[in-house]
């Protein structure tokens, strides 16, 4: 008897190597996939304005990259003894303007470079619920929030994105992300995280504005399509003992499922060949021997030092100078 439906993994038309420049916006549920591409030893640039929700302040993001947009202390607002960036997340944030500003400039232009050179840019969209600020907020009425700064409730008003309005929002980011960059391919995801703050009502309404717009956008565009992280959860583990305790984060083995499902998806053979070894060296460096001088530990450090420099040899676009320190000093008289 079948107790599940299982979405399989399609394999992509569209390929992630090595040599590709990713470039990762969007949700939580971004970082949780961005750390296991630095784990592999990826080139990867993510959130350059922190963690985003909503489609709005992604495309905003976007829109800053592509024009080199510098703030300025006009842009800023004071709250809980903090410079802020309505646009960003409080990562940013300083105690004095020029330092904030220094922070969000300075990542502004280092994600104008890459993503003019990047090759596959991935979004996660996680709600198409917006907050805009009221007219007693600072910066005035209207104005679409990336992060709240934990600011007074009566400074937001709620609002649900129209599917069409949001469709159409990003066919223009997706052509001028194609008109800065005519190399790049992007990936929409929509992340299975709930956003139970809203309700769980509230939260399925949100879901399905951005899978509307979504599949619109890849209907009507080239160079796009979709990656079912949402789905891979919600329909195919359709369990609780996937989330963590809050019930609304994915835990660690529904993460990993879903990396699973996207290295079936885009990665090649060849590239899984290689991300399997440097799996291997990272398991190598973190291993915690009792005793560091035993014969046994070194000849350890010996085999995966070969291993290394094996793979820096075949591979010499990995970033392997890190282990090569590594097991180098930790030998005893370099043995």
């Amino acid at each position: 008897m079948k107790f599940k439906l299982t979405l399989e993994a399609n394999k992509s038309a569209t390929t992630i190597h090595y040599q590709d420049k990713i470039m990762l916006m969007g949700s939580c549920f971004t970082e949780n996939i961005g750390a296991k591409l630095h784990r592999h030893l990826f080139e990867v640039k993510e959130n350059p304005h922190g963690i985003l929700f909503n489609p709005m302040s992604v495309i905003s993001a976007l829109q800053d990259y592509i024009d080199n947009k510098q703030y300025n202390a006009n842009d800023l607002f004071e709250l809980n003894d903090l410079f802020n960036s309505w646009h960003h997340h409080t990562r940013f944030s300083d105690i004095t303007s020029e330092a904030a500003l220094k922070k969000i400039n300075g990542s502004i232009n280092d994600a104008h470079t890459y993503l003019k050179g990047a090759d596959k840019l991935v979004v996660t969209l996680g709600s198409a619920w917006l907050y805009q600020l009221t007219n007693i907020a600072p910066s005035g009425a209207g104005l679409v929030v990336a992060n709240n700064h934990k600011a007074p409730a009566q400074w937001f008003e709620k609002k649900l994105m129209d599917p069409v309005e949001l469709s159409l929002q990003l066919q223009k980011i997706v052509a001028a992300l194609q008109s800065f960059n005519k190399n790049i391919h992007i990936i929409f995801t929509i992340s299975p995280v709930r956003h139970l703050r809203e309700g769980l009502i509230e939260n399925n309404r949100s879901k399905s504005v951005l899978i509307y717009a979504v599949h619109d956008v890849i209907a009507k565009l080239k160079g796009v399509d979709y990656f079912p992280a949402y789905e891979y959860v919600i329909d195919d583990l359709r369990d609780y003992r996937f989330y963590a305790e809050d019930l609304v984060h994915p835990n660690y083995a529904a993460t990993n499922y879903v990396w699973d499902k996207l290295v079936s998806t885009y990665f090649s053979e060849d590239t899984q060949l290689i991300m399997a070894e440097v799996a291997e060296l990272q398991l190598a460096k973190q291993h915690k021997p009792f005793n560091k001088a035993s014969n046994a530990h070194q000849a350890f450090l010996q085999k995966s030092l070969l291993k290394t420099e094996v793979l820096q040899s075949k591979y010499p676009f990995l970033p392997l100078a890190d282990f090569l320190t590594f097991f180098r000093e930790e030998l005893i008289n370099n043995a």
